[in-house]
């Protein structure tokens, strides 16, 4: 049985915890215009601030100010010796109320945002699951009984409850501040009004569970809906599964970082995962609704309003990775209250936020059939008639990279790759995996990759420029399916070529084997859905000076500030970037330990400044104006 601890005694975290609030001034139950109160700063994902202390004009200034580990506390094991789990952590914190809150590797800390020290510590005892490493949620409190702040986070299939003011477990919340969700979630938790609506992180595979979404009391933790993410016998999009391939099916999960709600339509957007398993679905005939779909529900009772799919009967595990971000699109003299989402699969849909239809069109083009045995893929997929794909969705042979966009040594790895891979299939968006017997040779070479194009960091909106800001990868995957001679009945199974990414290591990094860009930051204009900027994101170190600009992979996303700025890491070039949002020229950047790979924020502190933060793996690092 896995206990709950406090750190350092809870008397003595208490009492430190007064003194801190007193100098950091009254907590406040709301949030206030320089905090940060949820992962993406506000219910609708904007991933906006409207602090502008730090501007275009002055952020060639800005410099570390202070840093906090994220890794365990060392705890003595086998009598003597110490040691510490990395944080590998991809938290972004949240800044309310005077304090900042954020997960560690082994725990939940607030601390003082101006100075980073510790005020509260709550951490778990055991060898079981471990907290979220991604972020935690704030309840303001309130209610009939006057409920004081609480800070949610995850722990496997756990949610946890604390008061916000001292870390101690809100015995109120279930029993003795912790509610059994039914599934893991390793995510943060959406709070509206009183309701804290979670995910499902299910394992891949056969052993994964039923990945529906679920919404709790967040005043006693009583569960109060869960929407069936694969449609059951009665309801919209049952017929969407052949026969009886619904019953039991897994995946379809609500797994991303973060949910988004429409304050005025009391409406959450849901987006849904590929179905269990992915790469074959000869069991699974049909559209198979509500996976790879963004779906409307109703936050208050989790009754269905209306869903839009962005692929039919995915193969490509290219689900939605990250909820959709809410604005509204000023278009020939009308308002029209919109959504944009990202999908793996390198699109950004923009979609009418009371009905799910399409604000700038969306074509269902034919698409390449299937060769493998009792696949049936759908003959069409929906790409949107505006906006091209933020990144590379197709292959050709003048694709591969030569000595003249990188290195001699780089070109030369990449081309044996090509020839020790075998021939190489690539039809353009959605290319179907290629069907392969025990003698047979060559891989579809898939783009984007199974680690997608855009991922779970999301879209920022800023609505100054009316812009909204999308990060993409371009990472390939080679990739086959054959037979899986010990199922009864026969399936077919994906197997990877090693190594997995279309791509070499040079040195102690990984060079993708496609011409530059590697990575992308694309800036859309979002009253006509037309590109406004792109540029390449991230160098390559060993490239001379001319050459260093390709792009780097990552996954992560950026923020943007009133002070014509949008904040960025994400890059597996170890890189924090300021941007100006206007023309998406690069203003500064400062070297981090480790990768960003995490969405950054912004807030002021007590003393009346702003401050940036992100976390770079291992440690949280914030910066300010000197």
């Amino acid at each position: 049985m896995e206990a709950v601890k406090q750190e350092a005694k809870i008397a003595a975290t208490v009492a430190v915890a007064g003194a801190l609030l007193l100098a950091c001034g009254p907590m406040s139950n709301e949030a206030g215009v320089g905090d940060w109160p949820m992962y993406r700063g506000d219910a609708a994902g904007t991933g906006y601030s409207a602090l502008a202390e730090i501007t275009t004009a002055n952020v060639a200034h800005l410099a570390p100010v202070w840093r906090r580990s994220l890794a365990s506390l060392p705890e003595s094991v086998d009598g003597g010796a110490v040691q510490t789990r990395p944080a590998r952590s991809q938290a972004t914190p949240i800044v309310v109320g005077g304090l900042m809150y954020v997960p560690t590797a082994d725990s939940v800390v607030a601390l003082d945002p101006a100075t980073g020290d510790t005020v509260w510590t709550f951490g778990l005892l055991g060898s079981g699951t471990s907290l979220s490493r991604r972020g935690v949620a704030y309840w303001a409190g309130g209610g009939t009984e006057g409920w004081a702040p609480r800070i949610l986070v995850t722990a496997g299939a756990r949610l946890i409850a604390l008061d916000a003011a001292t870390g101690v477990p809100a015995v109120e919340f279930g029993p003795r501040g912790t509610v059994d969700i039914g599934v893991p979630y390793n995510s943060v938790p959406l709070v509206w009004e009183d309701i804290v609506v979670v995910g499902a992180n299910t394992p891949p595979g056969t052993a994964g569970g039923i990945g529906n979404a679920r919404a709790f009391s967040a005043v006693t933790g009583e569960k109060l809906w869960e929407f069936n993410s694969v449609a059951q016998p009665g309801e919209v999009g049952h017929q969407t599964w052949e026969g009886e391939s619904w019953r039991g099916r897994l995946g379809g999960n609500a797994w991303p970082f973060y949910f988004t709600v429409d304050e005025q339509r009391a409406l959450v957007f849901l987006p849904l995962a590929a179905p269990i398993p992915f790469a074959w679905g000869g069991d699974r005939h049909g559209a198979n609704l509500f996976a790879n779909s963004v779906v409307a529900v109703d936050i208050h009772t989790g009754e269905y309003r209306w869903h839009f799919q962005t692929i039919h009967h995915d193969i490509w595990d290219h689900d939605p990775p990250a909820p959709p971000v809410l604005f509204e699109v000023e278009r020939g003299g009308e308002t029209i209250d919109a959504l944009a989402v990202t999908t793996k699969s390198g699109y950004l849909f923009v979609l009418n936020r009371e009905n799910g239809e399409p604000v700038f069109g969306v074509e269902e083009r034919p698409m390449p059939a299937s060769q493998v045995p009792g696949e049936r893929t759908h003959p069409t997929q929906p790409i949107p008639s505006v906006t091209p794909a933020l990144g590379r969705v197709g292959y050709g042979a003048g694709d591969l990279v030569t000595a003249t966009e990188t290195t001699a040594e780089h070109a030369e790895a990449c081309a044996e790759l090509v020839e020790s891979a075998g021939p190489l299939h690539n039809a353009g968006p959605y290319t179907p995996w290629m069907h392969r017997g025990a003698e047979d040779g060559g891989a579809t070479l898939l783009f984007p990759g199974l680690a997608g194009g855009p991922n779970w960091g999301g879209v920022a909106f800023d609505p100054a420029t009316r812009r909204l800001l999308a990060f993409s990868q371009d990472i390939g995957t080679m990739g086959w399916v054959e037979e899986d001679t010990e199922a009864e009945p026969a399936t077919y199974v994906l197997r990877v070529a090693r190594p997995f990414s279309f791509a070499v290591r040079i040195g102690d990094a990984s060079w993708p084997c496609q011409k530059p860009p590697w990575g992308t930051l694309t800036a859309v204009d979002a009253d006509t859905g037309e590109v406004a900027w792109r540029r390449p994101l991230g160098v390559t170190e060993g490239l001379p000076a001319e050459k260093r600009e390709t792009g780097r992979p990552g996954r992560a996303s950026a923020i943007v500030t009133a002070g014509g700025l949008a904040f960025i890491a994400a890059t597996d070039d170890r890189r924090f970037r300021a941007l100006d949002v206007e023309t998406g020229d690069e203003l500064w950047s400062a070297e981090l330990p480790l990768q960003g790979n995490a969405n950054p924020m912004t807030y002021l502190a007590a003393d009346g400044r702003q401050y940036v933060a992100v976390t770079a793996t291992e440690e949280l690092l914030v910066f300010r104006l000197p």
